[in-house]
Formats: C-alpha cells, sequence, structure tokens
C-alpha cells in the first residue's frame, strides 16, 4: 500500500512527525508532500495566481510553499505520478488542535483528505485535541491510529466520504473508547479579534479562541472528545439542505 500524508501544519509540525509514524505501521512506502510553512484555517483554497515552489527534504519528502489542497493536488497528481503510482491511502495531520463541529469547513486538515477524495483516494484526516498549550499527547494517535486504520481499511468506506478522526487531550492509557459520531455545533462563536499596537503605534489584530467550552449533544465528535473518546466522524462535502430545498421549490412549481 503507497501512503501519501501531508497537513496544514507546515512540513516541520510535530504531528506530522508522528503522522509519518502512524503510516509506517501500515506500510514501508510512506510520501510526504506537505506545506512549507503553517498553513492553518487555510480550508480549501487553491494557488492561482502565484508558483508552487517544490523542495525536496528528503527521500519521498516534499515541501510545497502553497495550500494543503495544493500539496495533494501536485502529490498525487505531479511527485507521485512521475514515480508511476498512486497512492492507495492518503493520510492528514496529526493536527495541533481538533478539527471537530464548524471546524471542519475551515480546516486545512480535513481539506488535505477532501481533496484526496475528490481524486478518488481513500483519506483519512487526524487531529489531537489540546487544551493545554504546554504539552500535546502525540503518543495518544501513534499508539491508537494504527489499528483503528487497519479495521477502517479492511471494512472499507463510500468513495465520497472523508474519515475525520479526531482523539482526546489525554495519555492513551486514559482514553475512554472508540465512537462513530456525528458532526456537532457549538452554543457559541469563540473565535475573536484582539486589538494589538505594534512597535510604530499602529493598531493590528490576531484571531484566537477564548476556550470556552459548548454543551454539545450526546453522538456528537465534541461530546466524545470532552469525555476521553476517539471520536470518528464520516463526512463528505454535500452542503444540500434537503428539506430547505423541498419547501422553497414549492414557491416555483
Amino acid at each position: 500500500m503507497r501512503i501519501l500524508c501531508s497537513n496544514d501544519d507546515g512540513i516541520h509540525a510535530e504531528g506530522l512527525a508522528t503522522l509519518e509514524k502512524i503510516a509506517r505501521e501500515l506500510s514501508d512506502d510512506v510520501w510526504v508532500v506537505a506545506p512549507e510553512t503553517d498553513q492553518s484555517g487555510a480550508a480549501r483554497s487553491l494557488t492561482l495566481s502565484n508558483p508552487l515552489r517544490v523542495r525536496k527534504v528528503a527521500e519521498r519528502k516534499f515541501a510545497i510553499a502553497g495550500t494543503p489542497t495544493d500539496c495533494v493536488q501536485m502529490g498525487v497528481g505531479t511527485i507521485l505520478h512521475d514515480d508511476g503510482k498512486r497512492p492507495d491511502l492518503i493520510l492528514s495531520g496529526v493536527n495541533n488542535g481538533q478539527n471537530v463541529a464548524e471546524d471542519i469547513t475551515f480546516s486545512g486538515t480535513v481539506a488535505v483528505a477532501f481533496q484526496g477524495m475528490a481524486l478518488g483516494v481513500p483519506s483519512v484526516a487526524l487531529s489531537l485535541a489540546r487544551f493545554r498549550r504546554e504539552h500535546c499527547h502525540w503518543e495518544t494517535p501513534e499508539q491508537h491510529a494504527p489499528a483503528i486504520l487497519r479495521k477502517l481499511l479492511d471494512k472499507g468506506w463510500d468513495d465520497d466520504v472523508v474519515l475525520n478522526i479526531n482523539f482526546p487531550d489525554r495519555t492513551p492509557e486514559e482514553v475512554t473508547g472508540i465512537e462513530l459520531t456525528a458532526q456537532g455545533s457549538r452554543d457559541k462563536v469563540n473565535l475573536f479579534a484582539e486589538e494589538r499596537t505594534d512597535l510604530r503605534g499602529r493598531r493590528y489584530y490576531w484571531f484566537g479562541f477564548d476556550g470556552t467550552l459548548s454543551d454539545p449533544a450526546d453522538g456528537t465528535d465534541l461530546k466524545a472528545i470532552y469525555e476521553g473518546r476517539i471520536s470518528i466522524t464520516p463526512v463528505h462535502l454535500d452542503l444540500t439542505h434537503e428539506k430547505s430545498r423541498q419547501e422553497i421549490s414549492k414557491l416555483f412549481d
């Protein structure tokens, strides 16, 4: 099995090193194509107005001066294509922070998996929840992910689905289970812009999150992570709200 690894935190991210370890538990044919710099929050953006620079970091490892989506497109369509074989699996992450609920829509980590899916490659996004800045339990996905991925690969999943896996912010022994979840929804928006002043007295702003926990419903990705379980959510790109489509269509019958 040929595995392509990518992320949105950049080629030097600790989570990417963790992802490589996970991938090598599944195969010895592992490739890495990741952004040259941190592209968190890039979602599915594609570079159209600037050239894409490719830097070979090591054997089967490349950095792209572009977005996470650029990396997958270049990896599948150019770098691995030149080697003569497409990937059989795309893994994204391991993201430094959870990708659940509304996060999915602006996540570069999940975007990697969506682009892989669009190119016809089974794809999985992996993220590690982080509620403390001083330490991340990278050993948790490293220990749990290989067995989970083997089970999922044995079963398989629909071609238009991406599997979004989130690991709780705790040690491997403290994980309380694995749950197939639905995408949750927060009861408040905790993104805010903090105003600061540079050394020339000019104002600028920096986006951040206030860290307030929501009160999610049972069965959601948020609830599973809060309670220490590994969350696996099958997601896809069909954003049609069927009930509204049917109701509004009556106006034009």
